[in-house]
């Protein structure tokens, strides 16, 4: 099937990050569609959370065409389009007030403003803050203050934030980490519910570790450096070879029951992947 501009949320064209002397990202190429579920691994460093600002028009490419939403950065009013743009991220964090109810920081992403002070909210916004917590198993969370919730609570809160706009692209800055085993698997799971609703937006999650890849996810970018190492269908690119590459040692992967699992490659770890 032929992709036309209008299938692309994201279209980057020899896209390059610079600060100072530092470059970032780039040159990149990379397309992603309406219906796609992407994954970017990296190791620390390697420009994941940079080409996640960049889609979140949050930064603008030091040179080369970065478009986002078919609107070209640079050459757009940001303003009018990262409400378009549904961003979960811990480095929202810091700017939450700790007594802030769970309900009123969700609702408040429609005016793209932490903390509720004088805006005025219709019942419909609050019963869509109420619905994106249920779709997380957070509705119970509505009126507790974000204070006293838990890395895996405030995660799912600040993910349904990022839904609250019924955003086109949706980008998810390591939704699991700090997260014990229990609350990454159930929060695995949600993600994996989302990926596969055909009415859900654009997804592209960055994380470390394989292991937090949700079932339904489509594609996936490996970064190093900045630079592309493999990028394309999720079960062409994620291989021991490209990861052993990104990582840049020796890497086995493993799969099982829709989920991945990698290790150092030895034998005992060939012997517990059944190699």
């Amino acid at each position: 099937m032929t992709t036309t501009d209008s299938d692309l949320v994201l279209d980057f064209t020899r896209v390059l990050l610079r600060r100072g002397k530092n470059t970032l990202v780039g040159p990149i190429d990379w397309k992603v569609e309406l219906d796609e579920r992407w994954v970017v691994i990296g190791p620390n460093g390697a420009g994941k959370t940079s080409l996640l600002r960049l889609s979140a028009a949050q930064e603008h490419p030091t040179a080369g065409t970065a478009m986002v939403l078919g609107e070209r950065l640079g050459r757009t009013d940001v303003a009018e389009l990262r409400p378009r743009v549904g961003l979960a991220s811990s480095a929202l964090t810091p700017r939450i007030p700790s007594d802030e109810v769970a309900l009123n920081l969700v609702m408040s992403a429609g005016h793209a403003v932490v903390g509720r002070w004088k805006e005025r909210y219709e019942r419909l916004d609050e019963d869509r803050a109420h619905a994106v917590l249920g779709m997380l198993g957070a509705e119970k969370l509505a009126g507790r203050s974000f204070g006293t919730l838990s890395e895996g609570e405030r995660k799912r809160v600040l993910i349904a934030r990022a839904l609250m706009v019924d955003p086109e692209l949706l980008l998810l800055d390591e939704p699991s980490a700090g997260l014990d085993l229990g609350g990454r698997e159930d929060l695995v799971a949600r993600l994996s519910v989302l990926a596969d609703d055909p009415d859900a937006p654009a997804i592209v999650m960055v994380t470390h570790h394989v292991e937090e890849i949700p079932p339904g996810f489509s594609h996936a970018l490996l970064l190093r450096d900045g630079l592309v190492v493999a990028q394309g269908l999720l079960a062409d690119v994620l291989t021991s070879e490209n990861l052993s590459k990104t990582f840049d040692q020796p890497i086995f992967l493993a799969k099982a029951g829709g989920r991945y699992f990698a290790r150092r490659a030895s034998s005992s770890a060939r012997r517990l992947a059944g190699g």
